[in-house]
Order: structure tokens, then C-alpha cells, then sequence
């Protein structure tokens, strides 16, 4: 039975400004996101990972850089990136970006996964590179695996390895290094704990 620990990245100016990030944006953690970092590392360093999964941005490895230290074979898939946004990574929200932001979110509970932000990337092209990462996770001989990712990827995820419609994606909340937790049984996915969080209290 495999178990995966998949966590969103700490937090980052980013976060703390609400200004978006997604794909393009390769920010660092900031003192807080560190902190979250390694509170996590101190409540789960006894779980024998046997590998780590990181996105290609610095903010999911800068979070579980603790276990590198700890010499646990690390691999980097940009399948784990956040979906681009487009235009709208690195600015201050408007209210006519929300609207864009809310339409496009409506499209896709309509099943249009091609609607994206402008320039941005679509529902379709995230749950395709995502998809990607679990079938390859299915094929992984290790047992006990540490996956860091981020928010929107992170709300896809769960709705992929559930196999709910994508306009559940929605109801999952995701807090900095929010921990979501899934078994394997060689067939089916089990998510057994969602943004646990306990570790920062």
C-alpha cells in the first residue's frame, strides 16, 4: 500500500500580498513560509520517505528542503507547476480581473476546460500534466512518498485521483503547506486527510 503526503508549498510575499503567482512567477519563501517549512519537517521527519516530488519552482523545494538535507532522493516535474495565469501573475487583482477570474471558473464547472485567464493556461492543460504525474506515480516502487505542489494544482489533484468533476475542485481549501494525504492500493486512490494543518498549531 502506498502512501502519499502531498503538500502545498509555505508561504511567500505572494501569498501574504494575495497577488497571484502561478507557473510564471518563481518567488522564494518568505520567513513565515521557512517557519511552516519546517514545522512540518519537525512533525513528519520520522516517516521513512523514500522520495520527493517537487514542482520546477524554487518554492516547493525551498519548503521541504529538510528532507533533502536528509539525502531522500529528490526528482523535479514541472507536471507539478502551478497553472499559469497568464496576464494576471504578479499584479494586483482588479475587480475586473476577479470577473474574468469568476467566468472562467463558471466555464469550466459548464465543461469548457478550455477557458482560461488570458495568456493563461487551461483546466485542460493542467489536468493533462497532472495526469501524467499520477500515472507515472502508479508505476513508482517506493511506498511512502512526499509530493510538494501548489494551490490551484493541488485542488485539481484531489478532484483527479477522487475522479469528481472538475467543478469540485472549488471546495478544497489549501493552506501553506497544507498537508493532503492519499493511499494506493495498486488500483484506486483513497484521500484520507485534507489540509491538515496541525503541524503549525
Amino acid at each position: 500500500m502506498k502512501e502519499i503526503y502531498f503538500i502545498r508549498h509555505g508561504e511567500t510575499d505572494y501569498n501574504k500580498r494575495h497577488i497571484i503567482q502561478g507557473s510564471g512567477i518563481d518567488s522564494s519563501l518568505n520567513e513565515t513560509g521557512r517557519a511552516q517549512g519546517k514545522a512540518f519537517y519537525e512533525a513528519y521527519k520520522q516517516v521513512d520517505f523514500e522520495v520527493v516530488f517537487v514542482s520546477a519552482l524554487q518554492r516547493t523545494r525551498q519548503t521541504v528542503q529538510h528532507f533533502i538535507d536528509d539525502h531522500i532522493p529528490t526528482e523535479q516535474w514541472a507536471q507539478l507547476n502551478e497553472i499559469g495565469w497568464g496576464d494576471s501573475e504578479g499584479k494586483e487583482s482588479t475587480p475586473e480581473d476577479h470577473q474574468i477570474y469568476k467566468d472562467m471558473i463558471a466555464a469550466w464547472s459548464l465543461g469548457n476546460l478550455d477557458a482560461s485567464m488570458k495568456n493563461g493556461e487551461s483546466a485542460k492543460q493542467l489536468i493533462d500534466r497532472l495526469n501524467e504525474f499520477i500515472n507515472h506515480l502508479k508505476t513508482r516502487s517506493e511506498n511512502r512518498i512526499l509530493v510538494c505542489t501548489h494551490g490551484r494544482a493541488m485542488r485539481c489533484l484531489m478532484t483527479l485521483l477522487k475522479n469528481e468533476h472538475l467543478h469540485e475542485m472549488e471546495k478544497y481549501k489549501h493552506a501553506n503547506t497544507g498537508l493532503f494525504k492519499a493511499t494506493f492500493d495498486g488500483e484506486t486512490f483513497n484521500v484520507v486527510l485534507e489540509n491538515d494543518v496541525k503541524h503549525l498549531e
